[in-house]
């Protein structure tokens, strides 16, 4: 069974940085992307970015020139780097696995908060 752990959020003013981690534990094999999704307060998860296999990537309109996808196969790890941090880009931030272009499992989130 397939386990998704992110880490790597928390407290940063507008305009700095933070990476996110989600490590996977398990088989991936059935699974051929891999996305990261937000959640604020009141509103809708939404896709932040994905990276497929082949690794071909999709980035949001609202962060894409400020986030950047990547993935380390060996280590089984998806990666979010985030530049440029707004207020509206807090939220929980969830990592998930993709099967036949849709989100087949979750991890738990971590939540970014920008303030200053």
């Amino acid at each position: 069974q397939v386990q998704l752990v992110e880490s790597g959020g928390g407290l940063v003013q507008p305009g700095g940085s933070l990476k996110l981690s989600c490590a996977a534990s398990g088989s991936l094999y059935v699974f051929n992307a891999m996305g990261w999704y937000r959640q604020a307060p009141g509103k809708e998860r939404e896709l932040v970015a994905s990276i497929g296999n082949g690794g071909n990537e999709i980035i949001a309109d609202t962060v894409k020139g400020r986030f950047t996808i990547s993935r380390d196969a060996t280590k089984k790890t998806v990666y979010l780097q985030m530049n440029s941090l707004k207020s509206e880009d807090t939220a929980v931030y969830y990592c998930a696995a993709h099967r036949f272009g849709h989100p087949d499992v979750w991890g738990q989130g971590t939540l970014v908060t920008v303030s200053s």
